[in-house]
């Protein structure tokens, strides 16, 4: 965004749905910690038994603090390897290819709100949208029209 690097943390369960996203300015322990709270703050996101990660230096430091302020359980593995992610990289795939066409954001809030949209759609194509149907378009249009406030 203008110039400056922006870093988009994703983190995905093991059947390949996106569970949370965050855009972030750095990359260090700071937001792993804010995007870890985040992904496990949501209600229907089941405590994890192994996180896998890259092999950033911040995730060891971040997850060590969660588990000492009990957000993470204590028997939670934190795995890092290059390969182990995946299913993330296949996953962010998508939104690479339709972020790579904007090439670059004049701001945060305006790369943010495109970040929305592409992890709504994809939401929605993925099944995971609660009360939207793949196939059912109305419901699509309406979750769509709730969630920007736009018609579609």
């Amino acid at each position: 965004m203008k110039g400056q690097e922006r870093y988009l943390y994703r983190a995905v369960d093991s059947t390949g749905q996106t569970i949370e996203f965050l855009l972030t300015a750095k990359r260090d322990a700071v937001a792993a910690k804010r995007f870890f709270r985040r992904a496990l703050a949501h209600p229907g996101n089941l405590a994890p038994r192994v996180i896998n990660v890259d092999k950033n230096r911040a995730y060891p430091v971040a997850v060590e603090d969660l588990k000492q302020d009990g957000t993470i359980r204590q028997s939670c593995r934190l795995r890092q390897c290059k390969f182990l992610n995946n299913i993330v990289e296949q996953d962010h795939r998508n939104v690479k290819r339709r972020t790579w066409l904007a090439k670059g954001y004049g701001s945060v809030r305006t790369a943010w709100r495109t970040l929305r949209g592409i992890e709504a759609m994809e939401m929605i194509r993925k099944g995971r949208a609660r009360r939207v149907a793949k196939g059912d378009t109305v419901a699509q249009m309406k979750f769509v029209e709730k969630l920007f406030g736009i018609a579609a």
